[in-house]
C-alpha cells in the first residue's frame, strides 16, 4: 500500500442524511454536547487510534493507525459500537465495542433468571444486542418443589426481561436489542407464538422458534406433535414415573442434561403434556407470522449442522440484529435495510408480497 493511497479519500461526498445520522449517533460529543470529533474524518482518526493501539511498539501502532485510517476513509464501514464507543472511554467508560451478543443458557432457578436479568442489563448498557433461549424455563403450571408452589411459566419472566430492556434503554436513549428464542417442543411454545397479540407485550424483544428436523418431518407427514418437558431425578422418584411409558415420556437429544434424567444414549427424558397434530401447530405459526411477522424460524439443526465449532458448542440462540446492508426483496425491487427505516413496506416472501408492521425495520442500540 503506498503513501499516496494512505492520503486519498473517498471521491463521493457523504449524503446529508448521511452526516446527519453519523451527528445523532456515532459523532463522540461531551455530556453537555459539545463536539469532540470536530467532523467524520476525526471519528475516522478516532477510531484508528483506538484500534492500532493493542499493537505493540509505537512503529507498529503508527503502521496500523495509518493502515486503518485509509480504510475507513476509502468507505469501509465497522460495527456501530465501533464507530461510536472505540476511543471514548474517558467520556462513556463503560460501553462496548461489540455489537452482538447472547446469554449463556438460563438454568431453571431463581437465581439463574434473575441472575442473568442482572447480566443483560449491564450488557444493554453497554450498546450491545443480545440474544437468550427461554425454552430451559418449566412450562406454567410446573410444581416447584423447592418453592412448594407452582411456576408462572417462561412467557412471565420473559416479561421481566422486557421492561428491564425498556427502562435501561430509556436511560441510555436508544432502543435496546433483545431475541428470545424457543423451542418447537416446549409446553408453552402456543403462547410464545401468540404473545405479541397482546398488545404492548414484549415489544423489546424479536421472537424466534427454534425448529427441529423432525418437526419438518411430521409436518410433511401430517403426524401428531408431542410438547414435553424434561425430567429432574427428584421428579421421577417423587411421581413414579415410567420412562418406558411411550404415551407419558419422550427422549429428545437436546445439548444440555442441567441434571435431568439421561439414557445410556445422552438422550433427555421429556414427560409429554401435550399431543397435538403437527400442522394444527404449523398452521398457528403461520397465521401468527401473516398477521404479525412473529415468530422467526429458526433451522436450529441445520445451524448446528453448519456450525463450524460444532464439536465445541451448541447454538441455541442468536443475536437479535439484521445489519443495515442486508438486501431485501420489496415491491419497488431489491433494498438495503438501512434504506426502509421507519417505513411500512411490502417485502417478498416466498413470491408474495407482505406488508410489514407500521415502523418496518427499526434502529436498535447497535
Amino acid at each position: 500500500m503506498t503513501n499516496k493511497a494512505h492520503t486519498n479519500t473517498m471521491e463521493i461526498a457523504l449524503q446529508d442524511a448521511s452526516l446527519d445520522i453519523w451527528d445523532t449517533k456515532y459523532r463522540l460529543k461531551t455530556k453537555s454536547g459539545e463536539a469532540v470529533d470536530a467532523n467524520i474524518d476525526g471519528t475516522y482518526q478516532r477510531v484508528a487510534k483506538a484500534l492500532s493501539s493493542v499493537e505493540k511498539g509505537k512503529a507498529k501502532q503508527e503502521k496500523y493507525y495509518q493502515e486503518f485510517l485509509w480504510a475507513l476513509r476509502q468507505g469501509v464501514i465497522p460495527a456501530g459500537r465501533i464507530i461510536s464507543n472505540a476511543g471514548a472511554q474517558d467520556h462513556k467508560p463503560a460501553t462496548s465495542t461489540i455489537n452482538c451478543t447472547v446469554s449463556g443458557s438460563i438454568v431453571d432457578s431463581m437465581d439463574d433468571i434473575l441472575g442473568k436479568v442482572h447480566e443483560a442489563g449491564l450488557t444493554l448498557k453497554a450498546g450491545c444486542g443480545i440474544g437468550y433461549e427461554f425454552s430451559t424455563l418449566r412450562p406454567k403450571d410446573a410444581y416447584v418443589s423447592g418453592a412448594g408452589a407452582y411456576t408462572s411459566g417462561p412467557l412471565s419472566f420473559m416479561d421481566i426481561y422486557d421492561k428491564m430492556c425498556f427502562t435501561v434503554s430509556s436511560a441510555g436513549g436508544r432502543r435496546g436489542a433483545q431475541m428470545a428464542t424457543f423451542d418447537i417442543g416446549h409446553p408453552d411454545v402456543v403462547e410464545f407464538i401468540r404473545a405479541k397479540r397482546e398488545d404492548g407485550r414484549l415489544r423489546q424483544f424479536n421472537l424466534s422458534l427454534l425448529i427441529t428436523t423432525e418437526f419438518i418431518e411430521a409436518v410433511k407427514a401430517d403426524k401428531p406433535w408431542s410438547l414435553s418437558f424434561p425430567i429432574m431425578q427428584r421428579e421421577l422418584e417423587q411421581d413414579n414415573l415410567d420412562l418406558t411409558d411411550k404415551s407419558l415420556i419422550i427422549w429428545r437429544d437436546l445439548p444440555h442434561s442441567l441434571g435431568y434424567v439421561e439414557n445410556e444414549e445422552g438422550l433427555v427424558a421429556c414427560k409429554i403434556t401435550k399431543t397435538l397434530p403437527a400442522r394444527r401447530l404449523w398452521d398457528i405459526i403461520m397465521s401468527s407470522t401473516y398477521d404479525y411477522a412473529e415468530p422467526g424460524f429458526i433451522l436450529i439443526d441445520k445451524v448446528n449442522e453448519m456450525n463450524n465449532n460444532w464439536f465445541c458448542e451448541d447454538i441455541r440462540a442468536t443475536n437479535p440484529c439484521v445489519t443495515a446492508d442486508t438486501w431485501v426483496q420489496t415491491e419497488h425491487g431489491a433494498r438495503q435495510v438501512s434504506s426502509l427505516l421507519g417505513q411500512q413496506i411490502k417485502v417478498l416472501v416466498d413470491g408474495q408480497l407482505h406488508l410489514s408492521g407500521a415502523q418496518g425495520f427499526f434502529q436498535d442500540s447497535n
